[in-house]
């Protein structure tokens, strides 16, 4: 189960840190595009997008600390 939440982890975090960068830069990086599957289909996060990609980038960060929490038990 780490490994699946790990991969979920980065995935997020690597997502949120790539919008925010391109929110910053207008959409600078074409190759950060995207990330705009990700929110722009909400219709009530419109003109929120740098706040909704900080919370995916921060909701990476989270499942990643949850991750490294996590025991596997064998037996």
């Amino acid at each position: 189960m780490k490994k699946p939440l790990e991969f979920i982890g980065m995935v997020l975090l690597v997502a949120g840190a790539c919008g925010v960068l391109r929110e910053l830069t207008g959409g600078w990086f074409s190759i950060m595009g995207f990330t705009r599957w990700i929110i722009e289909p909400i219709g009530f996060l419109e003109g929120r997008e740098l706040y909704a990609h900080i919370v995916v980038a921060a909701l990476g960060i989270a499942v990643l600390g949850i991750a490294g929490r996590h025991r596997e038990h064998r037996s």
